[in-house]
């Protein structure tokens, strides 16, 4: 007997040892990683929530400030509220996603249930990347035609602060600190919620195994 032939019946000898699982048993573990994976998301999505609100009322009062006294501070305002209210919209779509894991009792709509959630995740993700980016441009856009005005409100003139090309400096100094806010957010959302969604579509292709 040759040496892959020994190995072969190793093998065999030792599969006959291991435990066999079910197709029920599959499902049941396949069913508790996922829900496991959606209720870290509602989590990790409601910490987030409480983070940018905490944010936003320790925002020094000089910023508040500043919009107000450039005009468009009941914008802003009104612009958060209805921010945080589409965040919390998707937080509840997180826990209904959940909920529905939980009590799903075939392959093929855990599978639904799983796309479901990948796809909130993804909108959530586009949603909040897509905000950020939007109210950066507008608010950039805003002082730097109002770039005047801007210097007389935060009163440069008094800092040694020359007029000559402050609009050019604050915008593409405005420009970098956004970018980089940006790259920060979307590493947060791509190390936090790419790794959860990459596991979700794993136990999705297992399902696709079984259901096949």
């Amino acid at each position: 007997m040759d040496e892959l032939d020994k190995l072969k019946k190793e093998w065999q000898s030792r599969e006959l040892d291991l435990p066999k699982m079910s197709y029920n048993d599959i499902y049941k573990m396949l069913l508790k990683k996922s829900s496991s994976i959606v209720k870290w998301i509602f989590i990790i999505s409601l910490g987030e929530l409480v983070f940018w609100l905490s944010l936003y009322f320790v925002i020094p009062d000089d910023n508040m400030k500043l919009m107000h006294d450039m005009g468009i501070g009941p914008f802003m305002y009104y612009t958060n509220i209805i921010h945080f209210i589409v965040f919390g919209t998707f937080i509840i779509f997180f826990y209904k996603n959940y909920r529905a894991i939980q009590v799903t009792d075939n392959t093929k709509k855990l599978m639904s249930n799983i796309l479901k959630t990948r796809r909130t995740v993804r909108y959530f993700v586009i949603y909040n990347v897509g905000m950020f980016v939007l109210s950066s441009i507008f608010i950039d856009s805003f002082f730097y035609s109002n770039s005047n005005k801007l210097y007389k409100v935060m009163d440069f003139a008094s800092k040694g602060v020359p007029q000559e090309n402050f609009a050019n400096v604050f915008i593409i100094t405005q420009v970098l600190v956004g970018v980089a806010v940006i790259g920060l957010l979307i590493l947060f959302y791509w190390l936090i919620y790419g790794i959860l969604l990459k596991r979700l579509k794993s136990n999705y292709k297992e399902l696709q195994k079984m259901d096949y």
